[in-house]
């Protein structure tokens, strides 16, 4: 249930990065931004899952499971390279 949240919060950041450089610069910008984020977020997830199989299997339940797991630890790395490229100006 809470992956239905993150996925949430990377369409949100998407969207705004999208926004961002498609007032600031080009549509070209626009999609190359998109493109990162798709990027990186199919790459992080993937080298984040087996990272993932340290959790117990008792450990888990509806709300939080070894995705779960995954996509939080992703979410660290990804916050920081998404202000430093996307909200903060240069």
């Amino acid at each position: 249930m809470i992956e239905i949240l993150i996925f949430h919060l990377h369409l949100t950041a998407a969207l705004y990065a999208f926004t961002k450089n498609w007032q600031k610069r080009k549509i070209r910008d626009a999609i190359l931004a998109l493109m990162i984020i798709g990027l990186l977020f199919t790459i992080g997830w993937a080298l984040t899952s087996p990272i993932s199989r340290i959790m117990p299997r008792h450990w888990e339940s509806i709300w939080f499971t070894r995705d779960t797991l995954s996509l939080v630890i992703l979410a660290i790395p990804e916050s920081l390279f998404f202000y430093f490229f996307f909200v903060k100006d240069k």
